[in-house]
């Protein structure tokens, strides 16, 4: 009838219509009390008590209001009115309701695919209800309750609710500097209640003229100075550039421009960050606390040194085969044998090479363990299957076979992943069977109550999500895959998802709750999949989305979800370039975008070019229902439908050249420094290279200059002080200087530094090659 969660959802940048704005008030501020209430009800009353007097304050219905865009905030001292996005995760543990733990709540399917999914998401719920407190003061405990009046007259009252008021005061907890202390005298306070310290935050000084980049992935800009963003994990379907949110975010950056320095805010806690925004030569740093102390680790030097100093500290990437650098593949409808050996033999039959192939759509989406309408046995108890336990369909008769015949194509396969067990429809067989297993035997994250945890977000809500902190549980749901890997073959997983934990009280096996742990899920997730692979005798190849601090040990990731738009490429590539800044090694993106109408073939092109001088160079694409025409992002697919037969022989010679450039990749990724990097990181003291953003160094060697607007004819490239070959005419030019060259669909402007282009001019011109054995010693990092 009535429904109050005072942290509402758990979502990072939305209130729910059934929470308290802001969660903690700062005092002498009154506080926004909502419910969501059932259709039935006709009135809403809230008793507010002070605890020296008590009055009745009627609610409102409520209309929603739209959210200022990119707004970080989750609650604290803050009362916007936010949208009302529904109330996913019905029954969670600060509601009023009660439900069998594994019920849907609703019996029907997401409908359609992402966008879909999002949209219904986002319709779900009751009525809104909404009303003001008086001001709160501070150090007094206040209360309130609800009653609801439905049609018939009848009532409820809900519990009672305590909340108290906040202040910032100097003091409050204990915030420690590793390093230098950069930390601005008495600007260090924390917002405190009677119930603790809820926040810390601090400034450090900004020098005019130093830039900050890193943050983890970021799709906004390269260089934040004037920006305000936060860290959070989250699941931001599209769009990412423009929103300011992330899959991959950390509390780490670099300033450059100075006498170098950088910084990691030793937590996994949610932070926020004002690099200059309301204060030109001030960096705020603000963090949720907790019962430790904060710790800051300050790293003084030029990039190298200060990435180096993190990396040292959150573990550094795992050397991984050369097969990763080669082309990937995948499509979200490549849902049968018979259709990934199709795109296989194509790709042999219009010679285009390509390692690895990424099948999507191949589990019977309850398990994510099962072939697709294969026959097998339920096993009650949730133990694991081997392969001789199936009997194979129509869709994929023989996966063995397939993988078999493709590892002798000198292709790799990884299948896709979700770490979540999907519970809508209501889930039966073997799906029922690891549902039971997991709730009767704590296998899930909890709610604070002790009650499963269902998944609150709009893609694959309600679904029950494996505690990975806990081994047991670990074990079991790793084993259920382990025949994957050990009997089909497969040669990796794609670990998709990760952002799935909301609330800041979600329990996890290890004793750590949501506000600390939610963030390191993705990271626990590549791993266990990763020593999955490790005990097969496999390398440790994931493909994720989401990450936090300590990512950069475990595989590899790419940018996520997003349109098939220039703008979206050249959100992309900053992604990529502040992605590596962070000390992630082997990093990609859905070339030409994975989403909505299909990309132009220029754009496709050119965003091939790019693919081919970055660390992961893949294409993928979104489902479409099956609807026809295609939405493929292979080059076939893209020629055809935009009647260009430029596409194909274009592409083909990019894929050609990547796999000329494996050897140098592979070199270059065991040298050091990340791989893509941007050129502040090799040239900190040229103040010119803040006006190419978009330009980085691949490896020591190489440097790129994406062409990221339609209708480029020529394009305008910055060339740091040094002697530069243009790779493709052998052109010598001198550094310090703008050049200018013609760029037809076939090239991208990449510049080899003069003493190691006799040694990688053969991977640009084959026919002038001397030896293979001379392309690789290049490329040792040496720069020789």
């Amino acid at each position: 009838m009535i429904r109050h969660r005072p942290y509402g959802s758990g979502h990072a940048y939305l209130d729910t219509p059934d929470q308290r704005v802001p969660v903690i008030p700062e005092a002498g501020h009154a506080v926004e009390l909502r419910v969501l209430a059932s259709a039935k009800v006709s009135a809403v009353v809230a008793e507010w008590d002070d605890g020296t007097s008590s009055r009745h304050l009627p609610l409102r219905r409520a209309v929603a209001e739209p959210r200022r865009t990119g707004d970080a905030d989750t609650g604290i001292a803050r009362s916007e009115v936010l949208e009302d996005v529904g109330a996913p995760g019905a029954g969670t543990s600060n509601g009023t309701s009660e439900e069998d733990p594994l019920s849907d709540g609703d019996d029907t399917t997401a409908g359609g695919h992402l966008a879909a999914a999002q949209s219904k998401a986002a319709g779900r719920g009751g009525h809104a209800w909404r009303v003001t407190s008086p001001p709160l003061k501070a150090g007094v405990r206040h209360r309130y309750r609800f009653t609801g009046t439905g049609e018939d007259g009848s009532r409820r009252t809900t519990r009672w609710f305590e909340v108290y008021a906040g202040e910032w005061r100097g003091e409050g907890g204990i915030l420690e500097v590793a390093g230098t202390d950069r930390v601005v005298p008495g600007s260090a306070e924390w917002f405190v209640s009677p119930q603790g310290a809820h926040r810390v935050r601090f400034a450090l000084a900004l020098g005019e003229g130093e830039h900050v980049v890193g943050f983890g992935e970021r799709f906004d800009r390269v260089d934040q100075r004037g920006h305000a963003l936060d860290a959070v994990v989250f699941e931001q379907y599209k769009d990412q550039g423009s929103t300011g949110r992330t899959y991959m975010p950390m509390p780490f950056a670099m300033v450059m421009g100075g006498d170098g320095w950088g910084f990691h805010v030793r937590t996994s806690r949610r932070t926020w960050f004002d690099v200059g925004a309301s204060v030109a030569d001030r960096l705020v740093v603000e963090a949720e606390a907790g019962e430790e102390p904060l710790v800051l680790a300050v790293y003084d030097g030029g990039p190298g040194v200060v990435l180096d100093a993190f990396l040292d500290e959150v573990g550094r990437p795992e050397s991984l085969p050369d097969w990763v650098f080669r082309l990937w593949a995948s499509g979200n409808e490549w849902n049968t044998q018979e259709l990934v050996m199709a795109q296989m033999d194509r790709h042999r039959d219009e010679d285009v090479p390509v390692g690895v192939v990424v099948i999507e759509a191949w589990s019977d989406e309850a398990t994510f363990t099962a072939f697709r309408d294969a026959d097998y046995a339920v096993h009650p108890g949730g133990e694991p299957h081997v392969l001789a336990d199936f009997t194979f369909g129509v869709a994929w008769p023989d996966p063995k076979g397939m993988v078999d015949e493709l590892h002798r194509r000198d292709v790799k396969v990884l299948l896709w992943q979700i770490p979540l067990q999907k519970m809508r429809p209501h889930p039966t067989g073997q799906a029922r069977a690891d549902a039971d297993v997991m709730v009767a035997r704590g296998f899930g994250v909890r709610e604070a109550d002790g009650r499963p945890y269902r998944n609150r977000g709009w893609w694959f809500p309600l679904a029950l999500m494996p505690d990975l902190t806990n081994p047991e549980a670990r074990k079991w749901w790793l084993d259920k895959r382990r025949y994957l890997v050990e009997e089909v073959g497969v040669d990796g997983f794609k670990t998709d998802g990760g952002e799935h934990a909301w609330g800041h009280d979600l329990r996890y096996f290890d004793g750590t709750q949501g506000a600390e742990s939610n963030n390191l899920y993705p990271v626990h997730y590549a791993k266990a999949y990763g020593d999955l692979l490790r005990e097969c005798g496999k390398a440790p190849v994931t493909f994720s989305r989401a990450g936090f601090t300590g990512m950069q040990a475990h595989g590899c990731v790419w940018a996520g979800d997003e349109n098939s738009t220039w703008a979206a490429f050249r959100h992309s590539v900053t992604a990529g370039i502040t992605a590596s800044a962070c000390g992630m090694l082997y990093w990609g993106w859905d070339l030409g975008g994975f989403s909505g109408e299909i990309p132009t073939a220029e754009l496709y092109l050119r965003a091939a070019a790019m693919a081919c001088f970055s660390p992961i160079m893949q294409y993928h694409s979104e489902f479409n229902h099956y609807r026809k025409p295609l939405v493929d992002r292979t080059p076939w697919n893209i020629g055809e439908r935009r009647d260009d037969d430029r596409v194909i022989p274009v592409f083909r010679s990019f894929a050609k050249l990547r796999d000329r450039l494996v050897p140098y990749l592979s070199a270059q990724a065991k040298a050091g420094p990340p791989l893509m990097r941007g050129l502040f990181f090799d040239y900190a003291d040229d103040a010119r290279v803040w006006e190419w953003p978009l330009q980085y160094m691949l490896g020591d060697a190489l440097l790129v200059h994406p062409v990221t607007e339609p209708g480029a004819t020529v394009w305008r490239t910055y060339l740091p002080e040094e002697q530069w070959v243009d790779v493709w005419n052998g052109a010598r030019m001198a550094g310090g200087t703008v050049v200018t060259r013609d760029v037809p669909l076939d090239e991208v402007p990449v510049y080899c530094k003069v003493e190691s282009w006799s040694a990688l001019k053969g991977i640009f011109h084959p026919s002038t090659s001397t030896s293979t054995s001379a392309s690789r010693e290049v490329t040792a990092g040496t720069g020789d």
